[in-house]
């Protein structure tokens, strides 16, 4: 079934795809050319995909050898017929050249996706963690007890 809610959710498969293969172009893709980008790391935020392109290039390119294997859960999706949002649990975790995971970090994530046409596009994008209020730290990884 080809629902818009199917179609956000293959939109995560080809984020996904597109990280791992550090394809700039099929990760830019994904985005809207008038996107807004709310990103956990360096700006407070990129305005156009242009802008948002520069960052990912960055991204890619420091990770030489490595890859990352990106994991979504707790995936919802609401909205419909041509806006949707979708909210999920992102887990990135770089893999050294022969497979082995080094590290990896969660992230909040949250896509506005609007169809173009006969396709979807990010408009905007917000990660996020949070803080810890004991000691003003980012939080990387998700406590599955607190939900």
């Amino acid at each position: 079934m080809n629902t818009p809610a199917h179609a956000a959710v293959s939109m995560i498969d080809a984020y996904r795809q597109a990280v791992h293969d550090k394809d700039v172009a099929a990760f830019m893709d994904l985005y809207d050319p008038d996107v807004r980008v709310f990103d956990t790391w360096a700006a407070w935020s990129y305005e156009g995909a242009a802008s948002w392109r520069k960052a990912v290039e960055i991204w890619f390119s420091s990770l030489g050898d490595e890859r990352v294997r990106v994991t979504a859960d707790d995936v919802r999706v609401a909205g419909g017929p041509t806006l949707l949002v979708l909210s999920a649990v992102v887990t990135y975790a770089g893999l050294a050249a022969d497979g082995r995971e080094l590290r990896a970090m969660q992230n909040r994530l949250t896509w506005a996706l609007a169809q173009r046409g006969a396709s979807w596009k990010i408009v905007h994008e917000h990660t996020s963690a949070p803080i810890a209020t004991d000691h003003a730290t980012v939080i990387l990884t998700r406590d599955d007890a607190a939900g």
